[in-house]
């Protein structure tokens, strides 16, 4: 396995200590944040989700730049970010974070992209994460860190800015889905 792969399975390995942090109710105190307040669990959780959502880019840097970009590797990083965002999502509804309803609308796109790209490699293509599919990543990223930081108000924003983050994400998740089929369509048509 090469670095960067290897970097990638570092994140798929961090996800259950990360929801040992989310959802074990650690009676550790809190933390007052900006002009909020978060159970010192929830935090750590956090910081956990962002340095393992950091390895992405990382896997993709030493991929380009090492000139070790492989299949398996294609497979394995987006395989990889559906499952740190899915935990995420699924914690968060637990937490009564975020709705049920736009959790399933992402989780939905994830598992039919995933599907998608299984067909193809049972056909010996492999699908790449598109930009548009990046992007889609990067803002749930974003929201979900801002949810689990329990939209704590930062001094300098005034809005729920982890709610408008996490339609944002819903919205793009949805294109984007829509997005890699219409692009693939061919590979459902050909498939037997």
């Amino acid at each position: 396995m090469n670095l960067p792969n290897k970097i990638t399975f570092s994140r798929v390995m961090l996800i259950p200590i990360f929801m040992v942090f989310l959802l074990v109710p650690f009676n550790w105190g809190s933390l007052e944040l900006w002009n909020g307040v978060i159970p010192i669990h929830h935090f750590i959780a956090a910081l956990i989700f962002i340095i393992a959502s950091c390895t992405d880019w990382i896997d993709g840097y030493y991929a380009r730049k090492l000139n070790l970009v492989t299949n398996f590797g294609k497979f394995l990083d987006p395989l990889a970010d559906k499952l740190l965002i899915t935990a995420a999502l699924v914690g968060l509804v637990e937490l009564q974070l975020a709705p049920a309803w736009m959790v399933i609308l992402i989780l939905s796109r994830e598992f039919a992209v995933t599907g998608l790209r299984l067909i193809a490699a049972g056909d010996g293509d492999v699908i790449a994460a598109s930009n548009m599919g990046k992007l889609k990543t990067w803002i749930q990223i974003v929201a979900i860190a801002a949810l689990l930081l329990h939209n704590v108000p930062f001094t300098f924003i005034s809005f729920p800015f982890a709610d408008i983050a996490l339609w944002a994400a819903t919205l793009i998740t949805v294109y984007s889905g829509w997005d890699y089929f219409t692009k693939n369509k061919h590979i459902m048509l050909k498939s037997k």
